[in-house]
């Protein structure tokens, strides 16, 4: 079986996220990776008003030495569903998966709605369904005595006292590695997220995970 998990980072706000980078990969229920792209939206991220929204907009510069590298690839939101169907197709997959996945899919259907001015208003197709790795980590860590005992001496807890469970603070434990900070970019995002979707998987059906 092979899965399609992703990443976004965003601009506009945290209710109507715009998508400017979008990097994913395909992988199997091992999380084995087959195929990985990293993709900065052009009809954003060229967008310089919108560009001011953007949450980590202090990594622009970044961005564009990145696509003059060639780690990332500066394409058309077209042309980044494209390569996700084609994919998708190519490995006989429907599925695909991130961390508090919801946000993703707002933020991608929300993207295809703005670029395309509504024309086209869902970017993934028909029948696809998510996984959230958020939804399993609350499965599977809320359980987990040594996980509760870290966010305790981290003080990883929400205001009412409750274990956090970003994909930073997961993969922190996950790896042994308390000082790792995520990098807040599409396809590195994914990396931690695939570990994460991994460590689950091991404890909880994978089907544990949808969404709906």
């Amino acid at each position: 079986m092979y899965f399609i998990i992703l990443d976004t980072e965003t601009a506009n706000t945290v209710e109507e996220p715009i998508a400017y980078d979008l990097g994913f990969s395909v992988i199997d229920e091992n999380g084995m990776p087959y195929e990985s792209f990293s993709f900065v939206i052009a009809d954003v991220f060229l967008d310089k008003e919108l560009m001011k929204s953007a949450y980590f907009a202090e990594k622009i510069p970044s961005y564009w030495d990145d696509i003059k590298s060639g780690k990332r690839e500066l394409k058309t939101l077209y042309n980044v569903r494209k390569k996700i169907v084609e994919m998708m197709n190519k490995y006989s997959t429907k599925i695909v998966i991130a961390h508090n996945a919801r946000f993703d899919v707002l933020s991608t259907k929300l993207t295809e709605r703005y670029i395309t001015k509504s024309k086209f208003r869902y970017f993934f197709p028909y029948g696809t369904k998510f996984i959230c790795t958020l939804k399993m980590a609350r499965k599977v860590f809320s359980e987990n005595k040594e996980y509760c005992a870290f966010c305790e001496a981290n003080n990883y807890l929400t205001a009412n006292g409750k274990n956090r469970y970003t994909a930073e603070i997961l993969y922190r434990f996950i790896s042994g590695d308390n000082s790792f900070e995520e990098n807040h970019t599409g396809f590195e995002d994914t990396e931690i997220e695939r570990i994460i979707f991994v460590e689950c998987a091991k404890k909880i059906p994978v089907a544990d995970g949808f969404l709906w």
